[in-house]
């Protein structure tokens, strides 16, 4: 999970109203301009877990505030974000398993940075960070079990560790300049490749893992 910077909403959700119509009402060509815009808020990675959502049925539209509960909020762009399609985790784990919760308790990528509650680790976990507020530290465990992001045995640990594993020696190479030269020789190179990678499925993981 990443900080977002949402666009002005499709031009096409102003047609609809939780009044009078359904989600099922959108069309199949609205629907594919929705996702078209989440795509490039979101660079085809899932809203929450960033593995890629590129491919046919590889991402829904995902309300972070459920139609049963806030119906007002059917058709506002605020509300949505592309989920992956992964039964046991994010929005279809938050909306099917996670059980009851306050959505006031989940953080929202496009009003938070995630950056300020998690850090991952090159083992693929996600640690919730030290200086965290009681509050805080509670919206982070329940941000992590609504969407099932750190599961002991869970495929999203797996993967992020397989992708860190292709960056484990970058990040030495990286550390070890920076016991070698000053910040101003290094920190250019760094942030090349942290602009190179800043797209990829798992960026926020690897990201971490060379800024160690």
């Amino acid at each position: 999970m990443h900080k977002l910077e949402r666009s002005s909403a499709p031009e096409c959700l102003s047609q609809y109203s939780p009044e009078k119509d359904r989600w099922k009402s959108v069309t199949p060509e609205n629907r594919a301009q929705i996702r078209e815009q989440l795509n490039a808020m979101q660079q085809q990675r899932c809203a929450y877990c960033e593995n890629s959502t590129a491919g046919n049925n590889a991402q829904h539209i995902e309300h972070f505030r459920q139609r049963s509960e806030y119906p007002q909020g059917t058709f506002e762009w605020k509300n949505l974000f592309g989920s992956c399609n992964r039964n046991h985790s994010c929005g279809k784990h938050k909306d099917s398993l996670a059980g009851q919760y306050n959505y006031q308790d989940i953080i929202k990528p496009d009003e938070e940075d995630p950056d300020h509650f998690f850090c991952f680790t090159q083992h693929g976990t996600i640690e919730i960070r030290q200086h965290l507020s009681e509050r805080d530290r509670h919206r982070a465990s329940e941000t992590l079990r609504i969407f099932n992001l750190d599961a002991q045995h869970g495929p999203l640990r797996s993967m992020r560790k397989s992708t860190l594993q292709g960056y484990l020696q970058t990040a030495e190479e990286f550390a070890a300049m920076a016991e070698q030269f000053e910040e101003k020789e290094w920190r250019p190179l760094l942030e090349e490749e942290l602009y190179r990678i800043k797209d990829l499925p798992f960026a926020t993981a690897i990201k971490h893992l060379l800024m160690v």
